[in-house]
Formats: structure tokens, C-alpha cells, sequence
């Protein structure tokens, strides 16, 4: 990926766009620390000391909740958003058929994804304000001396920030090379675990037993560093099914006559069913710390299920399994992709087309989301009982299982983007000569 890199910057073209890329990227960073007008930051931070919750839900916009940024929300109700818009295209047939109409069709899903992130925005706005009163870090004659219009203001500052990452992620994707939403999740995530590693190697050379310190965190890295290899192998892993074409004469011209491979992702869901699992556990616990965290059923809640607790971990660990299966419908539809192979003159060895096509895929399919799940499921539980034994509370959190694997996902996309641009300008220097 580094000589990519390297090669990339040699193209004027390609390093504009690469430059774009990570201007808009630096924008989002200095907008996580930039808090919003009748907040004490200082206040919130004291009040909410050893917050895991807190801890989870800053590990992917580059801690700006804790900070009382405007880009608290981040790029979190684009998340939900862009998650609820897919499950509605796979069972509402008319967005079935605009997935299907191409650019056009596309641009309607993401005007309707836009307005969806800005009723997640107002929705988590509002959960959020009532969090920060909670907290008592609202300066509530901060506007013109009237609270209420202070709790208007400091909502409406959210969101227009999430409204403005939405942007930013845009024109990242327009402008520049990638997945912009992607890249500022990516960058996030990144910059939460920088923080939380560098404050956590401060704490230990400054602590008593700051030997044992080093150790855990040198422990921390190797553990990490082997669970990024292991995703990173999965994650390119593929199954290979051959496609023969027919040969078909148009005119004067002979078509087909050749195989090719359908490729299926190993672990095709991806980090979605972990999203699943983590915010299905963590909003109850979220709503019962607005409501007031101080009751006997929330004391009991935050022991038995409240984030980092070993139900909590076992749990979500079931919940990923289960939804790895639930999530697998949206991502491969057996039934359209061998309807296209036959209308392509297609075949898979051994099968005819059609329905036997269909169901062979969907067996195949089958097998590989049941490897998923269980690569997801064991995953989640393995590195977060290693880094529970070897790591801080911060610092476990700021490098989660779902942060690993976006992590990786966003980068392998981001080299395959940056080669497809640079094979593209080869290809037109090629056509110029």
C-alpha cells in the first residue's frame, strides 16, 4: 500500500485528489475539538469520568462527544441511516427496482438516506442535550439568559455538525479518492486510538509500576497487531465460483466463449452485524443513563449488561452470530445474481441455469455466512478478553473489534480506489501513445 502511495503522488492528478482527501480529512479532525457554545467541556469530562459508554461511543469520531464538539454526532446517524435505507430496499420492491435503474436510481436512495440522517440527527440531538443537562455541562443562561432557548441552540449545533460530515464525506468521495463517509470513520477511530495510546503510555512512565505498565502495552500491540493480520487474511480471503459464457454471434461479431470467477466474499457482512449487536446492547444502557444512572435497576444494569461486563461480552458475541445471518440477504441475493448470469448467455459448471444455479449459490452462500458468523462471533469474544487481561479501559475501547475491522476494511478499499485511478491514467497514457 506504501508504494501505491508512493507511485500515486508521482501523478499530479492523483496527488490533487490524494491532497483533497486529506485536507477534508484534517477539517473533520479540527472540528472534533471545536465545542459548541454553552457547553463546559470541563465540567462534562469531570462528570463523566470512567464512562465506558462514553469511551464506545467516542472510539469513532475522534473523541468529539467527550470534547462537546460540534461534530459530536460524527458520521453516526448517516450510519443508521444509510443501515435502515438498505433493510427498507431489500423488502419494499419499488426501491428494489430504483437500486436497479442505475446512477439515477442511486441518486433517489441517497437523496432519501440524506433525509433519514437528519431525523437520526434531530432524534440524537435531542438524547444527547438531555445528556449534557444530565451532566450538568449546559451553561443554560449561556442565550440571551432563557435555558430553553440554550438546549435549541446547542441541538441545533449538533445537527448541523453531523449535517456538515455528511458533507464533508461527499465531497471527500466526489473530490477526492474513496469512500468519504468511510475515510472519516476511519480517521476517527484512528485518532481516539492514538489519544488513548498516547495517554496511556504517559500515565505508565509517570506511574510507580510503570515496568508492568510498558509490558501491558507493549502486550496490548503485539495482540493487535496479530488481530489485524488475521482480519486482514480473512478479509481478502475469497470463494471462487467459474462462470462459462456461451458464445452468441451479433451481426458480424462473436460474443462470449469465455469463464470467468464469481468471487464471494469470506466474511461478507462485514463489521454490520457487530454495529448491530453493540447498539441493540448499548441504548438501553443509554437511555438509562439520561433517565438517571443512580436507581437499583440501573446499578443492576450496569453490572450485569452495561458495557465491558462479561454478559455484556458474551451476549453481543450471540447477538453477532445471529445477525450475520440477518444481514446476509442484503448483501448476496443468489436468486438476481443467477437470473443476470443466465441472461448473460451464463452458466457455473455443473449446474443448469436458473433455479439449480440459484439454489447452488445459495448453499454456497449459506456455508460462508455460517464461517462468518463464527469468525465474527469468536473474534469479538477472543480480542476483547485478550485486551480486557493486557490493556487500559481507554485504551480497549478506543481499539475495538468493530474499529479493527473498519480499519481494515476502509484501508484495503482505499489502495484498491487508489489502483483503479492509477490504471485508469496508465490506460490513457497508454491510448495517447
Amino acid at each position: 500500500m506504501f508504494s501505491t502511495l508512493v507511485n500515486a503522488f508521482k501523478d499530479a492528478d492523483i496527488r490533487k485528489k490524494l491532497l483533497i482527501t486529506l485536507g477534508l480529512m484534517l477539517l473533520f479532525i479540527v472540528g472534533t475539538w471545536v465545542p459548541v457554545p454553552g457547553i463546559d467541556s470541563e465540567a462534562y469530562k469531570t462528570a463523566s469520568e470512567s464512562n465506558m459508554l462514553l469511551d464506545l461511543l467516542n472510539s469513532i469520531n475522534g473523541g468529539a462527544l467527550s470534547n462537546c464538539s460540534i461534530l459530536a454526532l460524527g458520521a453516526t446517524p448517516y450510519i443508521f441511516a444509510s443501515i435502515f435505507i438498505k433493510m427498507l430496499s431489500g423488502v419494499i420492491p419499488r426501491w428494489q427496482r430504483r437500486a436497479r435503474e442505475g446512477e439515477e436510481g442511486m441518486r433517489r436512495i441517497n437523496l432519501y438516506v440524506r433525509i433519514t440522517t437528519l431525523i437520526f440527527a434531530i432524534c440524537q440531538a435531542v438524547g444527547i442535550v438531555l445528556h449534557y443537562a444530565t451532566a450538568q455541562a449546559i451553561v443554560e443562561n449561556a442565550i440571551f439568559g432563557v435555558p430553553i432557548l440554550t438546549y435549541i441552540f446547542v441541538g441545533f449545533m449538533l445537527v448541523a455538525g453531523a449535517m456538515f460530515t455528511l458533507w464533508l464525506g461527499e465531497k471527500m468521495t466526489e473530490k477526492g479518492i474513496g469512500n468519504g463517509i468511510s475515510l472519516l470513520i476511519f480517521i476517527g477511530i484512528l485518532s481516539s486510538a492514538s489519544i488513548a495510546m498516547f495517554e496511556t503510555i504517559r500515565n505508565a512512565i509517570s506511574s510507580v509500576d510503570n515496568l508492568d505498565s510498558l509490558w501491558s502495552i507493549i502486550l496490548f500491540v503485539v495482540f493487535a497487531v496479530i488481530i489485524f493480520f488475521l482480519i486482514v487474511f480473512v478479509d481478502l480471503a475469497r470463494r471462487k465460483i467459474q462462470v462459462t459464457y456461451a458464445k452468441q454471434i451479433k451481426g458480424r461479431k462473436m460474443y462470449g466463449g469465455q469463464a470467468t470467477d464469481l468471487e464471494l466474499k469470506i466474511n461478507a457482512s462485514g463489521v454490520m452485524p457487530i454495529i448491530f449487536a453493540s447498539s441493540l446492547l448499548t441504548f438501553p444502557h443509554a437511555i438509562i443513563q439520561l433517565v438517571g444512572s443512580n436507581s437499583a435497576f440501573a446499578i443492576w444494569y450496569s453490572q450485569w449488561l452495561g458495557v465491558g461486563s462479561p454478559v455484556y461480552t458474551v451476549v453481543s458475541a450471540l447477538l453477532i452470530f445471529a445477525f450475520t445471518f440477518f444481514w446476509a440477504p442484503f448483501i448476496f441475493d443468489p436468486d438476481q445474481v443467477a437470473k443476470e448470469i443466465q441472461e448473460r448467455g451464463g452458466m457455473v459448471s455443473m449446474y443448469r441455469p436458473g433455479k439449480p444455479t440459484a439454489d447452488y449459490l445459495r448453499t454456497v452462500n449459506r456455508r460462508l455466512t455460517t464461517f462468518g458468523a463464527i469468525f465474527l462471533g469468536l473474534l469479538y469474544l477472543i480480542s476483547t478478553l485478550i485486551f480486557s487481561f493486557v490493556g487500559t479501559g481507554s485504551l480497549v475501547n478506543a481499539l475495538t473489534c468493530a474499529g479493527m475491522l473498519i480499519i481494515v476494511s476502509v484501508a484495503i478499499d482505499f489502495n484498491n480506489k487508489l489502483e483503479e485511478q492509477m490504471l485508469i491514467r496508465n490506460y490513457k497514457g497508454f491510448l495517447k501513445k
